[in-house]
């Protein structure tokens, strides 16, 4: 990204006054028939259009006189004296963007990855970045690139894709201290993507794939130990109370029986361990009446 810095083009203002003291003389030269007024009129309308410049709210101007640095003009007109004077470097002093990238940069664990960024970066103060920088727009975009590269390599991967906005504050302070004494300085550097070749890719997909498939397995073993603690549980409780086992025993039977259709077979010593001969009479009685 260059920086906005060229020659002014000629304003209206310049060229209003240039055709108001033409006409002028024109029109004093019509009244008097005397050739002067037109050429007094053209020639200060040729000096004003060249003297008068415009300075726009969000810029700045830098003055020279003869090439020697005069002073700051703007916002608003400023005038200058033709030939001697110039007024022909604008920066524009409002928040500007510079998109970065860094190709197949490695890593602190040696991997490439590529890196896009965006900075965020203003002139605060015109001066310095006239005087004391060629293109302060390439300055600032080349140093992004390689503060970009030098964060890159001191982070291992994962920081770089979990802590993005840990890099770019690193990378905002590394470029702050170097474009200050430029009258520069860089509000924020926000990255924008970082991408990781597709080989990598594949392998980290397939590594998170087996993580997932053990925490399941992991899972399902706390699950069946507990279960198995609460079977243990219930045997306990079963060993010293036979009736509440025969009860638990019922319920089973008539769970396997109460669906229209079903038929369960059991042993004759099942029911007369568990004193089951009346219950099932009782239950076929009432499924007949």
């Amino acid at each position: 990204m260059t920086a906005k810095i060229g020659l002014q083009n000629t304003n209206p203002v310049a060229v209003a006054a240039f055709l108001a003291f033409t006409l002028a003389g024109a029109v004093g030269t019509a009244a008097t028939h005397r050739p002067y007024s037109a050429i007094a009129g053209a020639a200060m309308g040729i000096y004003l259009l060249s003297a008068i410049k415009v300075v726009r709210q969000w810029e700045r101007a830098v003055k020279l006189r003869l090439g020697r640095y005069v002073g700051l003009r703007g916002p608003g007109i400023c005038l200058i004296i033709p030939i001697i004077e110039t007024l022909n470097q604008f920066v524009d002093q409002r928040v500007r963007v510079a998109s970065v990238s860094a190709e197949s940069t490695l890593t602190r664990d040696t991997v490439p990855v590529n890196v896009d960024a965006i900075v965020f970066w203003m002139v605060w103060n015109a001066e310095k970045a006239i005087l004391e920088v060629e293109n302060y727009g390439d300055a600032i975009t080349l140093s992004a690139q390689t503060g970009l590269r030098e964060s890159i390599g001191r982070h291992e991967l994962h920081q770089i894709l979990a802590e993005r906005e840990m890099l770019g504050q690193e990378l905002q302070r590394i470029l702050d201290e170097k474009t200050n004494p430029w009258g520069i300085t860089v509000q924020s550097v926000e990255i924008r993507d970082v991408q990781i070749p597709a080989q990598l890719q594949d392998a980290m997909s397939r590594e998170a794939q087996a993580e997932r498939e053990r925490r399941a397995r992991v899972i399902l073993g706390t699950a069946e130990t507990e279960i198995a603690d609460k079977f243990a549980t219930a045997a306990a409780t079963y060993k010293d109370n036979p009736v509440a086992l025969h009860l638990r025993a019922m319920n089973m039977l008539y769970e396997a029986i109460k669906e229209r259709g079903s038929m369960v077979i059991v042993p004759s010593s099942a029911v007369e361990t568990m004193g089951l001969g009346g219950s099932l009479a009782a239950i076929a009685l009432n499924k007949q009446s």
